[in-house]
């Protein structure tokens, strides 16, 4: 299993395939923050994340926000008071790719660094 750390996402075509369920649970070791839902029969993961104040929780937005611009692969983001939810999913492929768990941990990275 690769170091999620280390990868960058790579260019996803619709006929790719998406991570296998077998493979879901090494992943997820890697971001053990977030969480595997479904909608409408689409895996996806999803994470909240808290701040004190709107500022905080649209000044990570906008983190989060850039990097995925830089890696070309964009989240679901929704900001609210105090709080921030990210999904992450392949749309082109209409479930997760191991670019959603690359992203993942960068936005866990942010998190990190963002109140140090």
């Amino acid at each position: 299993m690769e170091n999620l750390i280390e990868n960058k996402c790579v260019p996803c075509s619709e006929g790719e395939e998406r991570i296998q369920d077998s493979e879901l649970s090494e992943y997820c070791l890697q971001i053990p923050e977030w969480k595997i839902i479904e909608e409408d029969g689409i895996k996806k993961l999803k994470r909240n994340f808290k701040f004190k104040n709107f500022i905080e929780a649209l000044r990570f937005t906008n983190l989060v926000g850039n990097a995925a611009e830089e890696m070309h692969h964009h989240p679901v983001i929704l900001t609210q008071w105090g709080k921030v939810e990210v999904t992450w999913w392949t749309h082109k492929i209409k479930g997760l790719h191991k670019n959603d768990f690359t992203m993942a941990n960068k936005t866990d990275m942010l998190i990190n660094s963002f109140f140090q």
